[in-house]
This record gives C-alpha cells, sequence and structure tokens, in this order.
C-alpha cells in the first residue's frame, strides 16, 4: 500500500470513527431500553439523596427520542430537550474542526450567561423536585 492511500484511509477512519461511535451509543439506546436495562450509569444525587438533578432523565429521554415520541422525551426532562438544538449544532461544528483537524474550543460566555444558565439549571430542579416539572 503505497503512503497516499494508507494517508487516504486513515483520513477516512478519522471521519468515520465520531460517527460510528455515535451510532453504536444510539443503537445501544434504542434496542436497550433504560427503563428495562440496568448497565446505564445511576444519578448519585437521585440515588443518595432522592432528588433529581437537571440531568435526571435523560438517557430515559434520548431513548425516547430514539424511538419518536417527543412529549415523552420532554415529560423525562425537558430542560435536556430544550437544550438539544444547541447540543447538535455544538456537535457539528466540533466535527467540522475535527476533520479539518483544527483545534476546537468552547465560546467563552459572559459571566451574565453563565449566571443565567446556572439560575435556570436551580429553577428547573426545584421545580421538577417540588413536582411541578
Amino acid at each position: 500500500m503505497t503512503f497516499q492511500k494508507r494517508n487516504r484511509m486513515n483520513s477516512i477512519l478519522r471521519a468515520a470513527a465520531p460517527l460510528a461511535i455515535a451510532t453504536v451509543a444510539a443503537v445501544v439506546l434504542f434496542c436497550f431500553p433504560p427503563e428495562q436495562y440496568s448497565f446505564y450509569p445511576q444519578c448519585p444525587i437521585y440515588r443518595y439523596l432522592h432528588l433529581q438533578c437537571p440531568g435526571c432523565g435523560t438517557t430515559r429521554a434520548l431513548a425516547a427520542l430514539l424511538h419518536g415520541n417527543i412529549v415523552e422525551a420532554f415529560r423525562l426532562d425537558a430542560l435536556t430537550m430544550l437544550l438539544m438544538p444547541l447540543a447538535v449544532i455544538y456537535a457539528i461544528l466540533w466535527y467540522r474542526h475535527f476533520l479539518q483537524r483544527k483545534a476546537f474550543s468552547l465560546p467563552k460566555p459572559r459571566p451574565f450567561a453563565v449566571y443565567a444558565a446556572l439560575a435556570i439549571a436551580i429553577a428547573f430542579t426545584i421545580a421538577r423536585n417540588l413536582g411541578h416539572l
């Protein structure tokens, strides 16, 4: 195999690896629902304090989303579903930089944005633990 062919093959494998990992994760989540299988990690906050953190229900919500049940996904974790478009945009930007072999850094949010996100997460956590969400 020539150097150019090997280099091209490495580029193809590099491009396919993140997509393959994401596909395998989605297939596992689709075929093995978290409600029926116990190999998924448990939230330590819920396990020990019996309080739902902002991320509680994310795995089950993603499984519901993969099955096309958007209403159930929102019921399980509304915050994750509302943030999903941002996560998809971030993943696309990261993948583009990955393919171009450029460094990718997170944007530097302003303090107001950090405090606002923290306040939203706290309000969501309080509301869902009081039974309002």
